[in-house]
């Protein structure tokens, strides 16, 4: 994984998304620490991050903190809300494989989804502290992000 992946800026657009923690410090860890994402303003009750080029925003709010519903995808429990990135094939490699050796518990282990097919990609998704669901994805082909078919 290389230094400035976490600092990158895209060109526009870039999402931001705001989401419920119950512990800033255990978010700081966590995205700060863990996941190398540059920390941005802050007050006593939110976060700013860089999440590879997008804003996201770790808001103190306890009691909105829970276990999200699950759905079915290729036979795994899927979080329905989770929030994530799509990464370069060669980065997302890198962070799976730092997470691994972190002792990173995954609530779906990196694979690789329709292998061979025009949608082929590479998936894992893990908690934060509070729960909240993120995925981290990559496509071999990027054209196929938005595809329609897997065939």
């Amino acid at each position: 994984m290389t230094a400035t992946m976490t600092t990158d800026t895209p060109k526009r657009p870039r999402f931001h998304l705001a989401f419920p923690v119950d512990d800033l410090t255990a978010a700081r860890g966590f995205y700060g620490e863990l996941l190398g994402c540059p920390e941005g303003r802050s007050t006593e009750d939110w976060v700013d991050f860089n999440l590879f080029g997008h804003q996201i925003v770790a808001h103190l709010a306890p009691e909105e903190v829970g276990e999200a519903a699950q759905n079915g995808v290729d036979g795994k429990a899927v979080p329905v809300r989770h929030f994530g990135v799509l990464m370069d094939w060669d980065d997302w490699d890198a962070l799976h494989t730092k997470l691994t050796a972190q002792g990173t518990d995954y609530i779906i282990e990196p694979y690789v989804r329709f292998e061979g097919k025009p949608g082929e990609q590479g998936t894992f998704f893990i908690k934060d502290p509070a729960g909240n669901a993120l995925e981290f994805k990559s496509f071999k082909n990027d054209e196929m992000v938005f595809a329609k078919s897997f065939e």
